[in-house]
């Protein structure tokens, strides 16, 4: 069987790993939020040997990612949980979490879900990095993301490029700070974020 593929994936995983080693230098366990194809886990904890890197997802997503840790094997790199935001993550507490292209994908209520987790389960002092498209005063960053943002509503109507500011509030009542907000290729941002308390 093919395993899944994403384009994408393939095209950002170079420039984001940089931005992420700086991130995580002093993290030890991850936990990765929606890993998709699993595509982004072989490459980052390969290139991350000092971190434990936990896959997640859904569980319709596992098989795909099954394939590609088979085939990309890592010491510090673990077979997918399964983790749906609608239900209370199955793990303790981690001192990283990173999470691409979902805030975007999921409803509001879950992305909402998504940072009461990151309060719950991030450790103080951890870090949590997300990366995906993000508006700014309520305006998009390119014309390509206005069409995204199209494409996806007419996919599902409760997806769509978020607000940053609607975003850092969030993570603000999480117990986060937005440490570094980095532009990435494509019109995308890097969000680092770490746990006050």
């Amino acid at each position: 069987m093919n395993k899944p593929y994403s384009q994408a994936c393939e095209n950002n995983k170079a420039f984001i790993l940089p931005f992420l080693a700086d991130s995580f230098t002093n993290s030890r366990n991850l936990l990765e939020v929606g890993s998709g194809t699993g595509q982004h886990a072989v490459h980052f904890a390969e290139n991350m040997p000092w971190l434990s890197w936990q896959t997640s997802d859904v569980i319709n997503n596992h098989q795909g990612i099954h394939q590609w840790l088979n085939e990309y094997p890592s010491v510090n790199l673990f077979t997918p949980i399964e983790l749906d935001l609608n239900n209370p993550w199955p793990i303790t507490q981690v001192d990283a979490i990173y999470s691409a292209n979902t805030l975007h994908i999921i409803s509001w209520p879950l992305v909402q879900a998504f940072f009461q987790g990151v309060s719950q389960h991030l450790a103080t002092a951890g870090k949590c990095c997300i990366y995906g498209p993000f508006n700014y005063q309520g305006k998009f960053t390119s014309k390509s993301n206005a069409n995204f943002n199209e494409w996806l509503k007419e996919r599902d109507s409760e997806s769509g490029i978020r607000d940053i500011e609607a975003i850092t509030t969030l993570a603000k009542n999480a117990g986060l700070s937005l440490d570094k907000d980095h532009e990435m290729p494509a019109n995308n941002r890097l969000l680092v974020f770490t746990k006050l308390s």
